[in-house]
């Protein structure tokens, strides 16, 4: 089922995940969160800004465990662990993040 965003209908995988990865733009970020009951905060938009570099210097979507290791060397051992990344995206960190930032379903998620 598509989701409405600016006025275009941007098609997703059966799980909610973006088809077309060109087609995300922040707003899409935000749809996807408050059909989740999320408001996107400062520190959402910073895993979310995380993720798609990530994946645009690696091509992949990282697990939780590699993006776990990957933020606490970018952002600091406080930001770098699972509990506070939980508490952002409670459906799971790399799961959610990856979905509201455009990206593929990450390897290794059920």
């Amino acid at each position: 089922m598509p989701i409405e965003v600016n006025g275009k209908s941007l098609e997703v995988d059966e799980e909610g995940y973006l088809a077309n990865l060109n087609e995300w733009e922040p707003e899409v970020a935000t749809i996807m969160a408050k059909e989740d009951g999320t408001e996107l905060t400062e520190n959402h938009w910073e895993v979310i800004n995380f993720l798609r570099e990530y994946y645009e210097e690696y091509q992949i979507a990282p697990a939780v465990r590699v993006l776990t290791k990957a933020i606490g060397k970018k952002l600091g051992k406080d930001k770098g662990n699972s509990k506070y990344l939980y508490e952002l995206f409670p459906y799971g960190p790399a799961k959610q993040a990856c979905k509201y930032a455009g990206l593929p379903k990450p390897t290794g998620c059920v």
